[in-house]
């Protein structure tokens, strides 16, 4: 049985904690607090990441932003201090920048160093049918890690060190600029007397991925929040920092996320459909 542990167990890292649980792996779980990582009930607690780390073989860690994962892994107890012979699975979205310090460490602690942000929310854990992009220093390093990988979702090798992550954000920058488009063109087809049911069907036929924000588009539900408006705006100042100019469409999602994010961070993303409806009520 493999021992897996957990390091952050908030929206994503609880569901990976459970749905790994259910595997069949043996799971330990850590948390800044540590009443959400006892809460799972999925196994051991542990003190730190050094502590939870120490009893694995494979370590994954789901936090948020680059200062977050920097914290776990070189912090007092902090992962790097039980790594030697481990493989460690970073699945944060914190940007390409943060993989050169993480892989020198590693390689220094004789540790396997995989990056694995994923594509698909809560729901996709819970079905396994997350889409995995996974950078290594050799393809061959996915290998320990892969059944637990599997277990999540499909597994991609998208390169080397540092591709994953820029990929991944590539793809909330597409996923924040389409958000906005079908936002827009949902209120301006009502403003036309367009039935909103029937307009938001014909954008879900041009892109499928909108369906699953339907209650948010349609019925202005955004909790829980499957992808929360302040985490949209985080990757996407990561997105604007490491793209070359100019990427006009990204800059301007990124003001009009901005602007939801000052009045209700938390809501899912689909809350920039409230953005365009309070423009056209005044």
């Amino acid at each position: 049985m493999t021992r897996v542990a957990v390091l952050g167990t908030g929206k994503m890292g609880g569901a990976i904690a459970r749905r790994l649980k259910t595997g069949g792996f043996e799971v330990s779980v850590w948390d800044r607090q540590k009443s959400k990582a006892q809460a799972l009930d999925v196994g051991r607690v542990a003190a730190s990441p050094g502590d939870a780390v120490r009893g694995a073989e494979v370590a994954i860690s789901s936090v948020t932003g680059p200062q977050a994962v920097r914290d776990i892994y070189f912090g007092p107890a902090g992962v790097f201090e039980a790594a030697a012979g481990k493989t460690l699975v970073e699945m944060s979205t914190a940007g390409p920048a943060v993989a050169q310090e993480l892989v020198g460490a590693a390689s220094q602690k004789g540790a396997r160093l995989i990056q694995a942000p994923v594509m698909g929310s809560v729901p996709a854990v819970g079905s396994g049918t997350l889409v995995i992009l996974a950078s290594a220093e050799r393809i061959d390093d996915l290998e320990s890690a892969r059944p637990v990988l599997a277990r999540l979702g499909e597994v991609h090798y998208a390169g080397a060190i540092g591709s994953a992550p820029a990929l991944k954000l590539v793809a909330n920058s597409m996923l924040a600029i389409v958000s906005a488009a079908a936002a827009e063109l949902l209120v301006a087809g009502t403003r036309q007397g367009l039935d909103p049911a029937l307009v938001f069907r014909v954008l879900a036929r041009v892109v499928p991925g909108l369906e699953v924000r339907k209650a948010g588009f349609l019925e202005n539900v955004h909790r829980p929040a499957m992808f929360a408006v302040r985490d949209l705006l985080k990757d996407l100042d990561l997105g604007l920092a490491l793209y070359q100019p100019p990427v006009p469409f990204t800059f301007l999602a990124r003001q009009l996320f901005a602007a939801v994010a000052a009045r209700t961070p938390d809501l899912d993303i689909s809350a920039i459909v409230n953005e365009y409806a309070k423009e056209n009520d005044r």
